[in-house]
């Protein structure tokens, strides 16, 4: 049975990691990265045992085995992973409609990943629908980085209602900065 959920355990962020290390940019082959995506960063334990006692990630899981998920990355936890500080950084030059962004409450997707078995069964719509149902009382929107090179996440992202309201360059890549409003 599949079913959406947030962290509970140390072993779900387990097996988060390991999902994780299969889809890194990386460990993948050019032709997987171009036609199945990829993951760009990667994330420790210990880093994700803090982040998860700010607010936990999203996950889905077929019977216990999680299969997907969706990081929730507060703006507290932005010194956890020192490799996304940049985005945070032109989060404060950016805005929407008509407003710095950080006059709003938002969020940013750490990172999102589906087992290769499981895509194209609806499992993106069902992490984001989760984080809205989850997050919608506390947040204006949802935002994210994706690399511009990325062309299923950015697609997949731009079916789900995203926006791109930036682009720039760091040390690491190219990103699209898209932003989900749930207001």
């Amino acid at each position: 049975m599949i079913t959406a959920t947030t962290v509970k355990s140390i072993r779900e962020l387990e097996q988060i990691i390991a999902l994780q290390k299969k889809n890194l940019k990386r460990n993948i082959t050019a032709q997987e990265k171009d036609s199945q995506g990829f993951v760009t960063m990667e994330f420790t334990m210990p880093m994700l045992q803090t982040l998860h006692t700010l607010a936990p990630d999203i996950i889905i899981k077929d019977g216990d085995e999680i299969v997907a998920y969706a990081m929730v990355l507060l703006q507290e936890g932005r010194k956890v992973y020192p490799d996304l500080e940049p985005m945070f950084i032109n989060f404060e030059k950016l805005s929407w409609k008509d407003k710095p962004l950080y006059d709003y409450r938002f969020y940013a997707m750490g990172q999102i990943c589906i087992d290769k078995a499981y895509r194209g069964k609806g499992l993106f719509e069902m992490l984001y629908q989760k984080h809205r149902e989850i997050y919608k009382d506390q947040f204006d929107f949802i935002i994210t980085e994706i690399s511009t090179s990325n062309h299923r996440s950015l697609n997949a992202h731009n079916r789900m209602g995203f926006e791109t309201i930036d682009t720039f360059r760091d040390t690491v890549d190219e990103w699209d900065i898209v932003l989900w409003d749930w207001k």
